[in-house]
């Protein structure tokens, strides 16, 4: 499995600290799935989470900072 760019991943507009609570977050999600239906998988939730972001499956939304 090759390694994705962060600076890849953000394009330019999210900052990392956002970057990583969204994957640690997905993460979870994706342990909670696999529990729930007693599925066994091979790969680890933080690669799969990686995976969907870097694909555009799921957008981080921050909120406006001009306030």
């Amino acid at each position: 499995m090759s390694k994705p760019s962060v600076d890849d991943m953000l394009s330019g507009k999210k900052s990392r600290y956002s970057l990583v609570i969204a994957v640690a977050k997905r993460a979870r999600e994706i342990t909670d799935e696999v529990n729930t239906k007693g599925e066994i998988v091979t790969d680890k939730a933080v690669n799969m989470a990686i995976e969907e972001f870097k694909e555009h499956k799921y957008e981080i939304i921050e909120p406006d900072t001009d306030e």
